[in-house]
């Protein structure tokens, strides 16, 4: 009979969802309309990964070979002697030149580098307390630790990544064509800005001249820009900041697969447009714009979200998997859930499992940005052969994944190690919702009491302050009541006319309901017509 062979290397049809809400902007990557990739920007935030700032070291730790610095953030950042760069000496000296105006100009051509430091050297050589230094964050703060920083300054473009003070032209691995290599070298060679060397990244293969030099253009732009931001920079504060996550998103994850870009807000949609005719992509025309209030209800993604982000996820055929993260690594087991339908003995029923289970995992790996180390408990399987195809199997699956990761084959005792790249805190989403009924307290709320604390809201927020319009965010339900006032008439037999109607008119005011069902029934927030929440 035919195995399940697990990961297929086909291009999968994607779609990217930009949906625009009163807390921000939620991106979700669906494949074949199952999702992949989830991503949240909740507005203006710091230390993004990419962020360039100028920081103070704060003490050099000789055991670590490392250093913190402060960066503005509550908690002192990492920074390790392997992150210095080897043109550490030249850039600190360009940096204190730049900063003391003795550098009218931001070209490098002929800036004299210093010399290389020693990769195997100590950190105490190079870097002393209360020293400047221009660093960039490479992992966003995770729990309790401070972002991780690079003092090799990067700046990263949509086909290449600009490199000061190098000369040198990287091409990604993943370009496997020598062909392609080949002709790629050389026409980066002949437009390479002297003083700087570049990383060619995937997304460049095939793509032309106009392209490449027109993205090579923009990044000498940002390092202008860089220039001028470290001429008036203070300590703890950022020089140049990354692009916000829907550009970001746009630049490093769009793929050539994908075939619709949908957008809830007209003006965030010719804002992606306008960004990928600078870009030169060809995928302007697939931006559509829904008028949907919220896309992912529409598209049953805040559904597919609560069902891959609980300790349990349940796979179609009945598998099954449980998700734990504890301190120190993350653990998943695999769970057949009963014998597959025509498998012959217990190895058989073990191999299909675990190869179902394995393109399951790699996309939560993706999806919940899971890092770290990750320990899989396969079903035991005693043939060795078996235990090297679900080897091949999860490396596969991982292909697709752009974060670095390495894979160990499973133990004696059907564990299968692996560790995986984590540059932002893992992904978090509530799937266990309070009784809607008693909102977790052991007593119901009347939905009169609860029309009259956002009345009494509106009444105190109004007051004065001259708000022509105000969004409220609310549960579906509780908007259909704020509507009709019927949905809760089993619950308290009240029925009346629209409360959002009687309010307009009380408050004098415009009123827009926004519902959103991840939310709980009884919770309301309150938005000014700039997207800023009011509070008591």
């Amino acid at each position: 009979m035919p195995i399940y062979l697990g990961f297929n290397l086909r291009a999968l049809k994607s779609e990217l969802i930009i949906n625009s809400t009163s807390k921000g902007v939620e991106l979700a990557i669906l494949e074949e309309g199952k999702l992949v990739e989830l991503h949240r920007d909740p507005g203006e935030t710091s230390y993004r990964v990419g962020d360039i700032y100028l920081g103070r070291v704060r003490k050099v730790m000789p055991n670590l070979n490392a250093g913190f610095i402060d960066v503005g953030y509550e908690r002192d950042a990492f920074l390790h002697h392997s992150d210095l760069g080897v043109q550490y000496k030249t850039q600190q000296k360009w940096t204190k030149l730049v900063m003391s105006g003795k550098l009218p100009v931001s070209d490098i051509e002929k800036f004299k580098l210093e010399p290389k430091i020693d990769k195997k050297g100590a950190m105490k050589d190079y870097v002393s307390s209360s020293q400047l230094v221009m660093v960039q964050v490479t992992k966003e703060p995770i729990s309790s630790k401070g972002p991780r920083l690079t003092a090799e300054v990067t700046l990263p473009g949509r086909f290449l990544v600009l490199v000061p003070f190098s000369d040198k032209v990287n091409l990604s691995s993943r370009i496997k064509s020598e062909k392609e290599r080949t002709r790629l070298k050389s026409l980066i060679q002949s437009i390479r800005p002297p003083g700087f060397g570049i990383i060619v990244r995937t997304v460049a293969q095939e793509k032309g001249s106009a392209d490449l030099h027109s993205d090579l253009s923009d990044l000498m732009k940002r390092w202008g820009e860089l220039f001028v931001g470290l001429k008036q920079a203070k300590p703890g504060k950022r020089i140049l900041g990354e692009l916000n996550k829907t550009s970001t998103v746009l630049r490093d994850v769009l793929r050539p697969e994908c075939e619709m870009i949908r957008v809830n807000d007209e003006k965030l949609a010719d804002e992606v447009r306008t960004y990928l005719g600078s870009t030169g992509s060809d995928k302007v025309e697939m931006v559509k714009y829904s008028k949907d209030k919220d896309l992912f209800n529409t598209l049953s993604i805040h559904r597919q979200i609560k069902a891959t982000f609980g300790k349990k996820v349940s796979l179609q055929s009945g598998a099954y998997l449980i998700i734990e993260q504890t301190e120190a690594m993350f653990v998943i087991d695999v769970n057949s859930g009963g014998r597959k339908k025509g498998a012959s003995s217990q190895e058989e029923n073990a191999l299909q499992t675990n190869l179902e289970c394995v393109e399951e995992i790699a996309r939560l790996l993706r999806l919940r940005d899971i890092g770290g180390i990750v320990a899989i408990d396969f079903i035991d399987m005693a043939k060795r052969e078996h235990n090297k195809q679900l080897t091949d199997s999860m490396k596969s699956a991982m292909k697709i994944d752009k974060a670095k990761h390495n894979i160990a084959p499973p133990s004696k005792f059907g564990v299968m190690e692996l560790t995986r790249q984590r540059v932002r805190d893992v992904a978090n989403v509530q799937t266990l919702d309070r009784c809607p009924s008693c909102n977790g307290t052991g007593s119901v709320q009347a939905a009169i009491l609860v029309t009259d604390t956002i009345k009494s809201s509106l009444k105190y927020l109004t007051k004065g302050e001259g708000h022509k319009k105000l969004t409220i965010l609310l549960h579906p339900i509780l908007e259909a009541y704020l509507v009709k006032g019927e949905i809760f008439k089993p619950l308290n037999g009240l029925l009346g006319s629209s409360k959002r109607i009687d309010w307009e008119k009380e408050f004098g005011v415009s009123l827009e309901l926004e519902s959103n069902s991840s939310m709980e029934i009884l919770e309301y927030h309150i938005y000014t017509e700039l997207g800023e929440e009011l509070s008591l």
